[in-house]
């Protein structure tokens, strides 16, 4: 048997994960070389409030929108693009952290689409949420809402596998219950944004999301509904 044949002692990550996370640190590269001046002239010290003029969501931006009935393309790109732009370097490498590590596994389970629909439309419902349910005029940015709901992903195939062997389902979401736990304790100790709003939202749309979207979600659902 040839050495090439003998399993690699690290998985490989999944491709869409890779990408997912060399586009975040792409951008935040941009951002603290140009606030050090290394790149972009003198107006690169700029790029990062700029970019949150831009790009982040802002809830009073959504209800003008709903008020008026206007949705300009340039507004609507908030919705995704928010999860893009970080307040800090430190920010964007614990979001990337965790897109590698949820990433990882529920690419490895769902497949790169379904992972990457995944992170997108869980920063969107994290995004309404925020808006629907803060009541905050803070803009909101970073990529938390859409790990939340890569960890709702998770959560749903340890829900699953539970449920297979007969073991308590509530226990797949430990994980869930620990970091929203965190983010309490320390709103308590040191204050700050209604954010985890967005991150339970965005966590709550992964695991619904989840249903339709995991290896035959969809034929079990249209089965439960034929049966009903």
């Amino acid at each position: 048997m040839s050495s090439s044949e003998n399993p690699s002692p690290v998985n490989p990550l999944p491709p869409v994960v890779v990408a997912l996370v060399l586009v975040i640190m792409g951008i935040e590269a941009a951002f603290s070389l140009g606030a050090r001046g290394i790149v972009g002239g003198p107006s690169a010290v700029g790029w990062r409030l700029e970019a949150f003029q831009s790009y982040a969501f802002s809830a009073e931006i959504f209800w003008w929108m709903w008020e008026t009935g206007q949705w300009p393309a340039q507004h609507l790109l908030r919705f995704v693009s928010f999860a893009f732009v970080h307040g800090s370097f430190t920010h964007a490498l614990f979001v990337c952290v965790f897109v590698l590590a949820m990433g990882k596994m529920v690419g490895e389970v769902f497949g790169d689409i379904a992972m990457i629909l995944i992170f997108i439309l869980s920063a969107i419902g994290g995004a309404l949420g925020y808006a629907i349910f803060s009541g905050s005029p803070v803009p909101l940015i970073g990529g938390f809402p859409a790990v939340y709901g890569l960890i709702g992903a998770f959560t749903y195939i340890l829900w699953r596998q539970l449920s297979l062997v007969g073991a308590q389902q509530s226990r797949a979401f430990s994980l869930i219950a620990f970091l929203m736990g965190i983010q309490l304790l320390f709103a308590l100790l040191f204050g700050g944004q209604p954010d985890w709003i967005a991150d339970l939202t965005g966590f709550a749309t992964g695991f619904f999301l989840s249903f339709f979207l995991a290896p035959g979600g969809w034929a079990r659902f249209r089965n439960k509904i034929r049966h009903d």
